[in-house]
């Protein structure tokens, strides 16, 4: 039998339900705009018409859009950066966070020192800058040229998800790793066969961190991607909205669409994507971090 609920509680539920709404509604509209925009005739969205839904609905910017060579070119980069620095940035983490989490670790509380310690204080953006161009230049000279890889290898480590997987890690009962070892399980047995499969929802987590990272990534692939046709996605859309608004480029232009709708069409072809891989890893999301992010 449900107990019925005090005027206070339920003023309190009304209250939040009607302030998480609201929030959600926030967080929405900015994505439904993007589409109305991207889809609205020209004149609709250079006066402003569209606030909601769209008007004059064409889709000449998708074409617009799908027909360049080079958004697919820069997408492609995208799936390789996300991919591939995900999966080197799981795999230094899950190492890290296992070693960590052993007490018998030598130097284990320096070691966990200087990782928390690189947490408070950063060396600043002009030496880590002149650190990544040294490491440039060492992949040039064992042959390898695509910048990509720099942007992968040397952006590996994040201090605060090896401290999430090290935390999770330490909350697996000691006695079955013992029982695995019994067994003649060897060191990286445990990490693959223990370790690993009760550590699921965290190391998704984290693993969903590093992905939005990585498809989100900006700055550093703008500094250190010298080769136009290695740009990732989010440094193609810079470009293009550096592009159409400039004043010499948009003297002729005369399209049905926008110049901005074809920017927001970029943006909405670059979320599609995490919108559609995040529900899938949600249900492992707050017990992640919930179980990473505390220590017993």
């Amino acid at each position: 039998m449900k107990r019925k609920l005090e005027i206070s509680e339920l003023i309190f539920k009304i209250i939040s339900y009607t302030l998480l709404t609201i929030f959600a509604l926030c967080c929405l509209y900015p994505f439904v705009y993007a589409v109305s925009a991207a889809i609205s005739g020209r004149d609709a969205v250079e006066y402003s018409q569209v606030v909601l839904f769209p008007k004059d609905i064409q889709f000449d910017a998708f074409k617009r859009m799908f027909n360049n060579n080079m958004f697919w070119n820069a997408y492609s980069n995208t799936l390789f950066l996300t991919l591939y620095g995900t999966i080197w940035a799981l795999f230094v983490a899950i190492l890290g966070g296992y070693a960590l989490s052993k007490k018998r670790l030598l130097f284990r509380r320096g070691f966990n020192f200087f990782l928390v310690f690189t947490m408070w204080f950063s060396a600043g953006l002009v030496p880590q800058y002149l650190n990544y161009l040294q490491t440039k230049d060492v992949f040039n000279s064992i042959g390898i040229t695509d910048d990509k890889w720099l942007v992968v290898i040397a952006m590996g480590m994040a201090a605060m998800n090896i401290i999430l997987l090290r935390n999770a890690f330490e909350g697996v009962p000691s006695e079955i790793e013992e029982a695995a070892i019994v067994d003649g399980a060897s060191e990286f047995q445990v990490l693959r066969q223990v370790y690993i499969p009760m550590s699921k929802s965290t190391i998704a987590t984290v693993a969903l961190f590093f992905a939005i990272s990585r498809w989100n990534g900006y700055f550093w692939a703008r500094q250190m991607i010298s080769n136009s046709n290695e740009h990732p996605l989010q440094v193609f859309i810079r470009l293009q909205l550096e592009q159409y608004t400039d004043p010499e480029f948009m003297a002729g232009w005369n399209e049905v669409f926008a110049s901005d709708s074809m920017i927001y069409a970029l943006i909405v072809c670059s979320i599609v994507p995490i919108l559609v891989i995040y529900p899938f890893i949600q249900k492992y999301f707050a017990k992640g971090v919930n179980v990473g992010g505390v220590k017993e």
